[in-house]
C-alpha cells in the first residue's frame, strides 16, 4: 500500500529473474529437471525509503512440454514516507495513523513518517502444458502477506500457435482478492487528524480519535485481462503486442495519506485523511521489439496506460545488451515515464472552498515525469550457470499542474524530487 510507486520492485525483479531461466542445470544430478534462478535487490531513495528484497524462483520439467513453476519473494521496507500534508514554515506535529505516538517536521520540511517500515513475503506457483496441438493453456496462484496487507490471487492463460509456430495469440486472466488492514482501522473520508495536546486526558483522547475511525479493514478486488499476439517478423526480430484490461472494486484510498487545508496565507488549518474513489478500470497497451543486431541484442518497448481516474502514463524502455568477449556481456538501459494527475490530485485544499468528493495529495498520482539510467553486466559460468549484477539510479520529478500557491506556500518546496539508487545481483542455475 505504501510503496506502489517503487517501480514496482516484485514485478520488475521477477521479470528479470525469469529472462535468466533458460540457462539448463549440470547433468548427472538430482535437479536436471529443474533450473533456479535468485536474486537479491537493494532499494534506497535519499532521506526516504530503503528496501532490500530477495527473489527465488524454480522450474522443473516434467516431461510432454509439462512445468511447474515455484516463486518466492521476501523483502523488508523501512524509512520514512510522504504523509501528503504541505511543508510549512514552521515546525509541525503530527500524529502517527495507528493514534499512538506523535513526530515533528521542521520548518520547510516534506512532512516524512519516519517510522515507516514493513516486510512481505509471496509465494507464486503455476503448472502449463499443452492443451493440443499448437494449444498451450496454464493456471496457478499466489499468496501475498505483509503486517496489514493481505492477496490471494488466481491466475490462467491459454496460447494458440499459428503459422508454423511464428504466430502466437494468447488470452491471460487474473483475480485477486486483497483486505487491508491498516494499525489504528481505517479512518472515515476527510477525518481529521487529531492531536494529543488539544485534549485534557488520554481518555477524551482516545475517544475522539476512535470516533474518526469508519471500520477495522475493507477489501479490494481486482480483475485483470490481458490479450496479447507475438509474431517473428524475421530470425532476428520477434514483436509483441499486448492489450490489458484492469478493473478494480473496493477500498483504493491510502489509510496513511493526508491532505492539509490551507487558508488565504497558506498557513494550514488542519491536516485530513484523504478520500478516493472505491472502482477503477485501466486499460494499456504495450508494443514490444527484441532485435539480433550484429551480435547485440536490441530490447525496446513502449505503453501507454489510462484510467477513468483520468490518469494517464507513457512509458519507454530500452535495453541494449553487448557482448564483452566471450563470457561477459554489459546491458546500459534507459526507462523513462511520464504521467498525468489523477482528477481527484490537489496538493492542498482551500479553506474558503468546499471538501470535494475525493481528495489525494499522493504525489505518486499527481503529474510527474521520471527516468532510470543503468546497466546490467553479466558473465556465463561453469556448466551454463549465469552471473549477472546491475547498478541504476532512478529519479522521480513531481510537477505544478497549474495550482497557484498562497502565501507561504510559495517559498517551501511542494514538489520536491525523489532519487532513489538500486543495486541487484541475480544467479541462476
Amino acid at each position: 500500500m505504501q510503496l506502489k510507486q517503487l517501480v514496482n520492485i516484485s514485478a520488475a525483479l521477477a521479470a528479470a529473474s525469469c529472462a535468466l531461466l533458460g540457462q539448463q542445470a549440470q547433468a548427472g544430478t538430482v535437479l536436471d529437471d529443474w533450473q533456479f534462478n535468485s536474486a537479491i535487490l537493494l532499494y534506497n531513495e535519499t532521506d526516504r525509503v530503503s528496501a532490500a528484497e530477495g527473489v527465488f524462483t524454480a522450474r522443473g520439467d516434467f516431461g510432454d512440454d509439462k512445468f511447474l513453476n515455484l516463486g518466492l519473494v521476501v523483502d523488508a521496507l523501512t524509512g520514512a514516507s510522504a504523509t501528503g500534508a504541505v511543508a510549512q514554515p514552521y515546525v509541525q506535529s503530527f500524529t502517527r495513523p495507528s493514534g499512538r505516538g506523535s513526530y515533528d517536521v521542521a520548518a520547510g520540511d516534506t512532512p516524512l513518517d519516519d517510522t515507516f517500515h514493513d516486510t512481505r513475503v509471496q509465494l507464486d506457483a503455476s503448472w502449463e502444458q499443452p492443451l493440443a496441438p499448437n494449444w498451450r493453456v496454464s493456471g496457478g496462484g499466489h499468496v501475498s502477506k505483509e503486517y496489514d496487507y493481505l492477496s490471494l490471487g488466481l491466475n490462467g492463460s491459454v496460447a494458440r500457435d499459428f503459422n508454423q509456430k511464428n504466430t502466437t495469440v494468447s488470452l491471460g486472466l487474473a483475480y485477486s482478492h486483497d483486505t487491508i488492514s491498516p494499525e489504528g482501522g481505517i479512518a472515515s473520508a476527510f477525518a481529521p487528524m487529531l492531536l494529543r495536546r488539544d485534549f485534557a486526558d488520554d481518555d477524551s483522547y482516545q475517544a475522539a480519535f476512535a470516533a474518526t475511525r469508519d471500520r477495522a479493514d475493507d477489501t479490494k478486488d481486482t480483475l485483470d485481462v490481458l490479450l496479447g499476439l507475438t509474431q517473428v517478423i524475421n530470425r532476428d526480430w520477434l514483436m509483441q503486442f499486448n492489450y490489458s484490461l484492469s478493473v478494480a472494486d473496493g477500498y483504493m484510498t491510502d489509510p496513511f495519506k493526508l491532505v492539509s487545508v490551507v487558508n488565504s496565507n497558506g498557513v494550514v488549518q488542519q491536516n485530513l485523511y484523504e478520500s478516493r474513489p472505491d472502482k477503477r478500470t485501466k486499460h494499456s497497451l504495450f508494443w514490444q521489439n527484441k532485435l539480433h543486431l550484429s551480435g547485440t541484442f536490441l530490447d525496446a518497448s513502449y505503453r501507454y496506460m489510462w484510467d477513468d481516474w483520468e490518469l494517464s502514463s507513457h512509458t519507454a524502455d530500452v535495453k541494449w545488451r553487448l557482448p564483452m568477449g566471450e563470457q561477459w556481456y554489459v546491458e546500459p538501459q534507459f526507462r523513462y515515464y511520464q504521467q498525468s494527475a489523477a482528477e481527484f490530485y490537489l496538493p492542498f485544499l482551500q479553506q474558503d472552498e468546499p471538501i470535494p468528493q475525493f481528495a489525494s495529495a499522493d504525489y505518486r498520482i499527481g503529474k510527474m515525469s521520471a527516468y532510470t539510467l543503468g546497466a546490467k553486466f553479466g558473465t556465463k559460468l561453469a556448466a551454463g550457470n549465469e552471473l549477472s549484477f546491475r547498478i541504476a539510479m532512478y529519479q522521480q520529478t513531481p510537477e505544478n499542474d497549474g495550482v497557484v500557491a498562497p502565501g507561504v506556500l510559495a517559498g517551501v518546496e511542494l514538489y520536491e524530487k525523489v532519487t532513489a539508487v538500486m543495486a541487484q545481483v541475480s544467479y541462476s542455475f
